[in-house]
């Protein structure tokens, strides 16, 4: 079977604060690390009320701290919003207490809206200057600046500690031949992407160039993905996000609705338009319903792994969903941890 891995945003919802949402992911990330996910990644988000990942280089650390196998990484660090010299100290030092656990996800976007974006590099920046700090943070490491070059002598710290793996993360044909050059490996979000998956993992692949990193290509699919016990349940629950997705699109960023407020909204033509489009990116369903739609778009895009996001508003729900796929697609640990209590001992749901 293929391996499974968690993206996690920290949703926020209308009977939870951000605080508990970040304790919801301490949780889930500790059941995840018992179902068997190869992976758990943490977003970075800016200005959205809907969503608490906004620092995961520190979430990173806390999800390690209380778990013991599963990789942690960023998915991603929004390179646009930082110092490359920054990222690599900060994830040398999670390589060093956490060493062979960490992966470094690098995003191209900002991560919020551009009012925000500027507000978080306190500069008006008009040009993508994405990939010269791409490349800064590469040469941190390979130590390749020219010695006339004014950061020849920095050192990202501390000395002695690699960085981790990277992976570039993307949603369209650039990003999957940006990833093929540098010798990275690759994320394509499918669960937001107008670009075809199946196009762009097969040219990453194709183009593939060997590094310090990785010396074969290594394409991970991430997709949108809503499990219940059954159909009908699962449709009910992502109601929640076809509301937060029709707000979204109008620059509406609220925290995430029940079930029953998002089926008794009075959407617009536009909105339920929007909806339907997202609805084709989104995976609802029982364990055979999802098992069924995945395997096609699995096959396309020979992807290696598969990466969940599932914005559900009931975290007790959110925590079934992913134990449904981890049964579903044999986990090695699902057996063993079906139906146990909280791992983490904080309450950590009020809805």
């Amino acid at each position: 079977m293929i391996p499974l891995s968690v993206l996690d945003l920290s949703p926020v919802t209308t009977a939870t604060s951000g605080a508990v949402a970040l304790r919801n992911t301490l949780d889930l990330a500790q059941l995840a690390d018992q179902l068997g996910f190869t992976r758990y990644w943490l977003a970075e988000h800016h200005n959205a009320r809907s969503i608490a990942s906004s620092a995961p280089d520190i979430m990173i650390g806390q999800v390690a701290a209380v778990t013991q196998h599963v990789r942690v990484g960023s998915g991603g660090v929004m390179l646009p919003n930082h110092a490359p010299l920054m990222v690599a100290e900060r994830f040398k030092v999670l390589e060093a207490l956490f060493p062979g656990r960490v992966d470094l996800g690098i995003g191209r976007a900002a991560g919020t809206d551009p009012v925000t974006s500027n507000a978080l590099r306190r500069q008006d920046v008009t040009e993508d200057d994405f990939l010269q700090r791409f490349q800064e943070l590469v040469m941190f490491e390979t130590r390749e600046f020219p010695e006339a070059h004014p950061f020849h002598a920095v050192h990202a710290v501390p000395i002695g500690v690699p960085l981790p793996p990277i992976w570039l993360l993307g949603s369209s044909g650039y990003s999957a031949d940006l990833a093929a050059t540098a010798g990275a490996g690759f994320s394509f979000a499918h669960h937001f992407a107008k670009y075809d998956a199946a196009t762009a993992m097969h040219a990453y692949r194709r183009k593939f160039c060997p590094s310090q990193w990785r010396d074969r290509p290594y394409a991970i699919l991430a997709v949108h993905v809503v499990c219940a016990e059954t159909d009908a349940e699962a449709e009910r629950l992502a109601a929640t996000y076809d509301l937060t997705y029709a707000r979204s699109s109008r620059g509406e960023y609220l925290p995430l609705a029940s079930p029953e407020e998002a089926l008794a909204y009075a959407y617009a033509l536009i909105d339920r338009e929007r909806i339907q489009t997202n609805r084709a990116r989104m995976f609802v369903g029982s364990p055979a319903t999802i098992h069924s739609q995945l395997l096609p778009l699995v096959e396309a895009t020979q992807a290696d792994e598969l990466m969940v996001s599932s914005m559900i508003y009931d975290h007790g729900a959110r925590r079934r969903s992913y134990e449904l796929m981890a049964e579903r697609f044999g986990l090695t640990g699902a057996a063993r941890t079906n139906s146990n209590p909280p791992l983490y001992q904080r309450p950590y749901f009020e809805n």
